[in-house]
């Protein structure tokens, strides 16, 4: 049970309308984080606008790598559902490399130099060294990228984390983190 209120979009009126609508409207459907989120209609608006913004700037498949290495470092099932469930059908990876990148890893040597970054940045809290950034750029990626791969991140810790503090619950098919330690 959700430790949040889940406002219903059946429900909602005025700017809690508005901004499920727009999550209906994007999605075709309304996920309980947005339902949760909802309770702030500043902050599921800010979240979406984030959300935009890291969509324009990173391929589908390189964000949901972002995502499902970020849930497994953070050991989000719900965020771990939702990426498995996005990668596999709109960014139409393939379950191998949905596997992988729950490990921080891939075939493709692009990407996986950015997942290799991702998981420095999650468990040295941003502290990357120098080498890292000239590892990153060495495969191709410029500021323009490293900026975006940063907020990827970032935009998904604030997910991991609410949904830890919210304890949402599931809409997608459940997929569990691997116990840490």
């Amino acid at each position: 049970m959700s430790r949040v209120q889940m406002i219903q979009p059946s429900e909602a009126q005025g700017e809690f309308k508005d901004a499920l609508d727009t999550v209906q409207k994007g999605m075709g459907a309304v996920p309980n984080l947005a339902k949760a989120l909802a309770n702030s209609p500043a902050v599921l608006k800010a979240y979406l606008a984030l959300s935009g913004a890291v969509g324009a700037g990173i391929p589908a498949p390189v964000r949901e790598r972002i995502a499902l290495t970020t849930a497994e470092h953070n050991g989000c099932d719900y965020c771990l559902s939702a990426h498995t469930y996005i990668a596999a059908n709109a960014a139409k990876l393939p379950e191998a490399e949905i596997a992988a990148a729950r490990e921080a890893k891939s075939e493709d040597a692009g990407h996986q130099a950015v997942l290799a970054f991702t998981k420095s940045v999650l468990t040295n809290r941003g502290h990357v060294s120098d080498q890292e950034m000239e590892a990153l750029r060495g495969a191709g990626y410029g500021d323009k990228e490293i900026v975006d791969i940063v907020v990827s991140i970032s935009l998904n810790i604030l997910t991991n984390y609410f949904n830890h503090v919210a304890e949402l619950d599931i809409d997608f098919p459940v997929v569990h983190a691997e116990p840490q330690g």
